[in-house]
């Protein structure tokens, strides 16, 4: 299965609850964090979510 990997480039602070949480449930904590996550619906789902605060490859 092919992954994709996530780059967090902006802080979590003042943030909807919901979207700290998708942060959270994709691995990410700090700026400049990466984390390679499969590329299922699911995390597509994720990435819809918070595309304003990563960087996909």
């Amino acid at each position: 299965m092919k992954t994709i990997l996530i780059t967090q480039i902006k802080s979590q602070i003042g943030r909807l609850p919901k979207h700290k949480a998708t942060m959270k449930g994709l691995g990410l904590r700090n700026i400049g964090d990466t984390v390679e996550r499969k590329d299922t619906a699911a995390i597509r789902g994720m990435i819809k979510k918070v595309y304003y605060m990563i960087s996909i490859k």
